[in-house]
C-alpha cells in the first residue's frame, strides 16, 4: 500500500453526521447528555440526588479510550497490549499498589482480547470513544461513588438502568413526540448546542463534487434529528450537497457480514416504509447494510471496486468498522489533536486551535487532556518491581495507527488544502506520529525509551 493518500484517488466520500461534519458546543452538548441521563435516573429509578448537578471540574474526568469494567466499578485506561495503566473505582484514582492488587504484576485486565478483536460490547464492559458516549463515563463513575457511599460495597448492577436513560432519551420517536429530555433541548434550541459550518467546508464539499466525487451522509442518527441538524449547519438545501443520505443506520451493525445485514427501508416524512431487497438509485434511505450500497456505489461509478473513503468520530461505530468489514479508507475526527499538537512555535496548530476554541468560563475544553487520566497517547507503564518505567502509547492511540488511513482534528482543518494533497498515512512501517494531520501530538513525537523511576 503506498505511504500516502490522497482524496483525489478517491471515487466516494462519505461522513458520519454527528461529532464530523456537524460539530456541537461540546460543554453544552455534553452537560445536556449527562442530565438526560441523570435526570431519567433519579426520577424513574429511584437514584440518588447527588447525581445530579456536576460541578464543572467534574468534567476533568471525562477522557476517550476508557473502559469501564462493569464487575468491579472501575474505568481503565490502556496500553496497546491490555495492561492498566491507569485505573479509578468510581471517579476516584486508584494508586499502583491497587492497580497490582486488581489485576496483578502485569496488570493484566481479563477482557482485552475480545474487546480488542472486534470491540464487542459486553455486560461486563463498555468503551467510550466519542463525545456522545463521554458523558456516561463520568455518570457511571459518579453512580459507583454513591453506591458505595450510600449502600457500601454490592454488585454493581446498575448497567440496565443506564441502558434504559438512554433508550428512553434516544427512542426512535422521542423526537417526534418531543418526549425525554434530550430532543426537545435540541428542537427549542439548536444554535446552543450545534455550531454552523464553516463556508470553506461548503466549498471544499461543492469543489469534491465538482471532482466528480459521489458525497455520502451515512448516520445513525434518526432522519428527523438528521434533518434539523443539516438544516442547522448547512440550510434549507442541505440534500442537494449528497447524492445518497442514509439515517439510522445503526452502525457498527451496518458494516456487518451477511446474514446479520438489515435491508434498506424508503422513507416517507421521516417514517419507514417499504422494504427494499437491493438500492436501485440514489435517494435517501434509512437502515440498511454496506453491501447494497456498495452495490450500488458499483453501478454510479461503473468500477467493480470503487475507492471509498469514511469521515467519521466514533473508533467503534465508524473507524474499526469502516476499515475491518468494508476495508474503506477512513479519516478519524480527532478534536484532541487541537491540544496535543500545539507548540509554542507552531504557527499552524496555533491557527486551527483559534478556529475550534469554543468560548465559555467552564475550566476545560472536553478535547483538552485530563489532568486524572493523562495524555490520550501515551502514557507510563511501571513494573513495580525493578522502579523502571516505560513509556508506552496507549490502546486507543493503537486503534488510531491500526484502523485509521489518517487523524485529522476537523475536516475544517483540511478544506483549504488541494483536493490532490498527500496526506502521510498510518504504516506499520512509519513513525508513530506518520498518519496525523497537520503533525502528530507532541506526546508522541517525545516518546522515550525507559528510563528508570526515581
Amino acid at each position: 500500500m503506498a505511504n500516502f493518500f490522497s482524496l483525489s484517488d478517491c471515487d466516494v466520500i462519505a461522513f458520519d453526521l454527528d461529532h464530523t461534519l456537524c460539530r456541537y458546543n461540546l460543554r453544552e452538548a455534553s452537560r445536556l447528555i449527562y442530565d438526560s441521563f441523570a435526570e431519567f435516573l433519579v426520577s424513574e429509578r429511584g437514584f440518588n440526588n447527588d447525581l445530579l448537578d456536576p460541578t464543572p471540574e467534574s468534567w476533568d474526568f471525562c477522557s476517550k479510550g476508557l473502559v469501564l469494567d462493569l464487575e468491579e466499578g472501575n474505568l481503565l485506561k490502556l496500553a496497546g497490549d491490555g495492561a492498566v495503566l491507569r485505573a479509578s473505582h468510581g471517579t476516584e484514582s486508584l494508586s499502583t499498589e491497587e492497580i497490582f492488587k486488581l489485576y496483578g504484576q502485569k496488570r493484566e485486565w481479563k477482557h482485552f482480547k475480545t474487546i480488542s478483536e472486534a470491540f464487542a460490547r459486553s455486560a461486563k464492559y463498555y468503551f467510550y470513544d466519542n463525545y456522545f458516549d463521554l458523558p456516561g463515563a463520568l455518570l457511571c463513575a459518579r453512580i459507583v461513588d454513591c453506591l458505595g457511599q450510600n449502600r457500601g460495597p454490592k454488585k454493581y448492577d446498575f448497567w440496565t438502568d443506564v441502558i434504559a436513560a438512554i433508550s428512553h432519551n434516544y427512542l426512535s420517536s422521542a423526537f417526534k413526540e418531543n418526549s425525554g429530555f434530550y430532543f426537545p433541548a435540541v428542537k427549542s434550541d439548536p444554535g446552543k448546542y450545534v455550531q454552523s459550518c464553516p463556508e470553506s467546508v461548503r466549498s471544499w464539499m461543492g469543489k469534491l463534487k465538482a471532482a466528480g466525487k459521489i458525497l455520502v451522509l451515512l448516520t445513525s442518527s434518526h432522519s428527523d434529528y438528521c434533518r434539523l441538524l443539516c438544516e442547522q449547519i448547512f440550510g434549507n438545501n442541505f440534500e442537494e450537497m449528497f447524492e445518497i443520505i442514509i439515517t439510522n443506520a445503526l452502525k457498527p451493525g451496518f458494516f456487518s457480514h451477511f446474514p446479520q445485514q438489515r435491508p434498506f427501508r424508503t422513507l416517507d416524512k421521516d417514517e419507514e416504509h417499504e422494504v427494499l431487497q437491493s438500492l436501485e438509485k440514489p435517494g435517501w434511505y434509512s437502515q440498511g447494510n454496506r453491501t447494497h450500497l456498495c452495490d450500488l456505489l458499483k453501478k454510479m461509478t461503473g468500477k467493480p471496486e470503487p475507492k471509498v473513503v469514511y469521515f467519521g468520530d466514533s473508533m467503534r461505530s465508524d473507524i474499526f468498522s469502516a476499515h475491518h468489514y468494508s476495508n474503506w479508507e477512513t479519516v478519524l475526527i480527532l478534536e484532541e489533536l487541537v491540544e496535543a499538537g500545539v507548540k509554542e512555535e507552531d504557527t499552524e496548530m496555533e491557527s486551527l486551535k483559534k478556529k475550534v476554541k469554543y468560548e465559555t468560563e467552564e475550566p476545560k475544553a472536553l478535547y483538552s487532556a485530563s489532568k486524572q487520566w493523562g495524555s490520550l497517547f501515551v502514557d507510563n507503564l511501571s513494573s513495580g518491581s525493578n522502579g523502571v518505567e516505560t513509556f508506552v502509547p496507549t490502546w486507543f492511540c493503537t486503534c488510531i495507527r491500526n484502523y485509521s488511513t489518517i487523524a485529522i482534528p476537523s475536516i475544517e482543518a483540511i478544506a483549504d488544502l488541494p483536493l490532490d494533497h498527500k496526506f502521510t498515512r498510518f504504516s506499520d512501517s512509519g513513525s508513530l506520529t506518520d498518519g496525523y494531520y497537520p503533525e502528530g501530538p507532541q506526546e508522541l513525537r517525545q516518546l522515550k525509551e525507559p528510563v528508570a523511576a526515581d
